[in-house]
């Protein structure tokens, strides 16, 4: 009897084996370039911390591995960061960002003007997993993975203290990070992403944007059905804009993540639908659920499944005129898919109304036949039209400038 039991234990345990095998064979095998070591530090592609490069321009005698569009150069602003995340502007236009796996929010000041970080001082420290970053005035907004607190910011010291709690969120989860924003109404904005790959939430403040007043108080469900819109930005016409994430584990190539223009009080689909209200059979296969997924709204722009996109920003007024309207997404990269995808930004090409018109690459290279030599996260430009990326693989933000 003993045997017996032992061999159905063995054909069990090879049973579980084999299906791990083959779980990670088919969602995992592309999984390096996210994951694995980085194939090579980035920052020694730069002849000098204020070297601007040209596209494929070499380097110490190296080809430089991004490649950027004519009329435009790439420089480091700041490096040794470890997975920087969220960017920010302080009242004195001092760079702040969220590193959240160190638990800290720093910022990187340019002392002697000359358009590159001199140091990193440490503003924040013992978070649990800060990343959301916003400024009303001199109160900087924190949003760590449970809660979003404020703090009195002195912008001539760096310092920030006074803290105060003013809004609760969920715990960690399977999505963690929660980002936040004003708006141009002048509503505090939270996305908060969903607890599991798919399912049907027990909270109802997961897979949703929530909006609040500055205090924290009234705050209510602005949008739902978002599965992961780690990022949100608004047009000039006031309409705010959100890279979304699309859920695991159905193929390389479904469903697609998406740019989806977010309104109030609408419902965005997931976890039945996905894209232009695809009906998500895997998961529900009911008539009601398809039926639902003919009235929620459809996204606006679909793109390559599993690419992660991340920050997002409109253009500078700056840049030349062919870019004007366009929409910049950073492509933080694929794990599950067979063939990587993602490591890049991107530039969708939008008319004056925002209709979509067409994609190409802006900055490609990150990703190597080694792996990736970083992840692009966040996208912030300032007054004179510099574009700073974050990049928490590498660990450095860049700034990338228009010689037009």
């Amino acid at each position: 009897m003993k045997k017996i039991g032992i061999g159905i234990a063995a054909v069990f345990l090879v049973g579980a084996l084999g299906y791990a095998g083959w779980f990670a064979y088919t969602n995992l095998r592309g999984s390096g370039p996210a994951f694995g070591p980085v194939p090579g530090n980035i920052v020694n592609y730069f002849n000098t911390p204020t070297a601007a490069v040209s596209p494929r321009a070499p380097v110490n005698n190296t080809e430089f591995p991004l490649t950027v569009p004519q009329g435009f150069s790439i420089a480091l602003y700041a490096k040794d960061l470890g997975s920087p995340r969220v960017l920010a502007w302080d009242p004195k236009g001092t760079l702040v960002v969220s590193i959240t796996q160190d638990g800290k929010v720093v910022a990187l000041p340019d002392d002697n003007h000359d358009g590159i970080s001199d140091r990193t001082v440490t503003i924040l420290s013992g978070l649990r997993l800060p990343h959301g970053l916003a400024f009303r005035g001199n109160t900087l907004y924190v949003a760590e993975t449970n809660e979003i607190a404020t703090y009195d910011y002195n912008p001539a010291t760096l310092t920030a203290t006074n803290r105060k709690k003013i809004i609760d969120l969920p715990d960690k989860g399977f999505h963690f990070t929660r980002t936040i924003g004003f708006g141009p109404d002048g509503r505090l904005y939270t996305a908060i992403g969903s607890d599991c790959n798919v399912c049907v939430e027990k909270d109802a403040r997961r897979a949703a944007i929530y909006a609040s007043n500055s205090d924290g108080t009234d705050f209510k469900p602005y949008a739902t059905g978002l599965r992961n819109a780690v990022f949100f930005t608004w047009s000039s016409d006031r309409r705010m804009w959100a890279t979304v994430m699309g859920r695991d584990y159905l193929g390389d190539n479904v469903p697609p993540d998406t740019v989806d223009i977010i309104s109030g009080g609408k419902n965005y689909g997931w976890p039945y639908c996905y894209g232009k209200n695809v009906w998500d059979q895997t998961f529900d296969p009911s008539q009601k659920a398809k039926d639902f997924c003919a009235t929620v709204e459809p996204s606006h722009i679909d793109m390559q499944a599993h690419s992660a996109p991340l920050g997002l920003a409109f253009v500078p007024k700056s840049w030349p005129q062919e870019y004007q309207n366009n929409l910049l997404v950073a492509m933080h990269g694929s794990w599950n898919r067979s063939a990587p995808t993602g490591y890049k930004i991107v530039r969708f090409k939008l008319d004056n109304k925002g209709n979509y018109l067409g994609v190409e690459d802006f900055i490609s290279g990150w990703l190597t036949n080694g792996g990736a030599l970083g992840r692009p996260v966040d996208l912030l430009s300032d007054q004179q039209g510099n574009l700073f990326v974050s990049d928490d693989k590498a660990g450095v933000i860049y700034k990338i400038s228009s010689a037009h």
